[in-house]
């Protein structure tokens, strides 16, 4: 371990134990150092490390705070490592997404409530009138998905799935650029989700959660194999 990582685990173990809260803010520079039994360069080094990971905030002139720890803060820079993979590495973050999609609509389909349903009504209505428009269709159906995992109220949940969404949804765009059916297909598959989620039917809504994130993974996979689609 090098002397930089181990004052990251200095300063970490003080947030573990609560001596240092979410929404505290840090002794100064010279004090923390001190007290940790770092340099003030190792104390600098450690501080930018662990701002960039979203466990301290730098507020110039203010000083230095933990931020509130929430998965949405912590877990953000998901979506930027998930952006950078491809081919195998792609099918594996595919395989994630149907096992844990699923699971969630499943989850949702016990907690939604009665605005939620509404909205995912809303973005159904908006991806039939999108058939000749792969890209706002989509955009509708990541909403749809959205509101589906918001439901749950899991929101470790919901910033891994919102996370892991982004490459998957231009997936669905390339996929309704080179096969004509596909709308029609997804938008089915979504009304039966709905179906599931306003009838309060867990096993039923993770089945057909089951059947619209397998249809993706099934053509992901023929078209790696072809070497066309998004990783060409």
């Amino acid at each position: 371990m090098s002397l930089t990582d181990m004052a990251i685990a200095r300063i970490r173990e003080l947030i573990r134990s609560g001596a240092l809260p979410p929404g505290a803010k840090l002794p100064p520079e010279q004090q923390l150092a001190a007290e940790l039994g770092l340099s003030r360069n190792l104390m600098r080094e450690a501080v930018k490390a662990l701002a960039v990971s979203r466990v301290l905030d730098i507020r110039r002139g203010d000083g230095t705070y933990v931020t509130s720890l929430a998965p949405g803060v912590l877990l953000e820079n998901l979506s930027s490592a998930v952006e950078l993979l491809s081919g195998d590495t792609l099918l594996e973050l595919i395989e994630t997404r149907r096992l844990l999609e699923p699971a969630a609509t499943a989850l949702a389909a016990t907690r939604i409530d009665d605005a939620a349903l509404a909205e995912l009504a809303g973005h159904l209505d908006a991806m039939r009138q999108s058939r000749s428009d792969p890209e706002r269709l989509n955009l509708h159906d990541a909403a749809f998905h959205r509101t589906v995992v918001t439901a749950t109220g899991n929101e470790t949940l919901t910033t891994v799935l919102e996370g892991i969404s982004g490459r998957t949804l231009r997936a669905r765009v390339w996929r309704g650029l080179v096969d004509e059916d596909a709308a029609d297909q997804a938008i089915a598959e979504h009304e039966a989700i709905h179906r599931a989620l306003a009838a309060r039917e867990a096993p039923l809504a993770q089945a057909a959660a089951l059947i619209h994130v397998t249809t993706t993974e099934n053509w992901l996979r023929a078209h790696l194999r072809t070497g066309s689609g998004e990783d060409r």
